[in-house]
């Protein structure tokens, strides 16, 4: 009977632990944040955002959002498209460096992985041209 009952026991463990496992889609980027350093008034400049769905079910991007008009993100594979486990895609944030100040801007992204909200931050400084 004491043996029945810790084959029961060890049994229902294990279903318990595996039932635990997060099998979800998620992202693992290259980085994070991008420093542009100082760059020229009126010339936009743009970096891509390399990521890997590390997760075990196929990765969906449902929306990139900017925080304003000067940052426009461009999204590989499209949104709403599914990334497989392994897969790779990138999202490019091009910033119009219109006015002479410094910047950080970020954008949110909205997915089904276990972090369903992630965010991308670029910074630096636009200074005059004439410069």
């Amino acid at each position: 009977m004491k043996k029945l009952l810790i084959i029961a026991a060890v049994l229902v463990g294990f279903v318990g632990f595996t039932a635990m496992q997060d099998n979800k889609a998620e992202f693992k980027f290259v980085e994070e944040t991008h420093d542009f350093g100082k760059i020229p008034q009126g010339k936009p400049v743009s970096f891509t955002f390399k990521y890997t769905n590390v997760g075990n079910e196929p990765l969906i991007i449902s929306n990139v959002e900017s925080t304003c008009g000067c940052t426009v993100p461009s999204v590989e594979p499209k949104q709403g498209t599914p990334l497989p486990k392994g897969g790779t895609g990138s999202i490019t944030l091009t910033y119009n460096a219109a006015a002479v100040a410094p910047f950080n801007k970020f954008v949110k992204i909205t997915s089904n992985s276990k972090t369903p909200v992630k965010m991308l931050y670029i910074k630096g400084e636009v200074v005059s041209a004439a410069n």
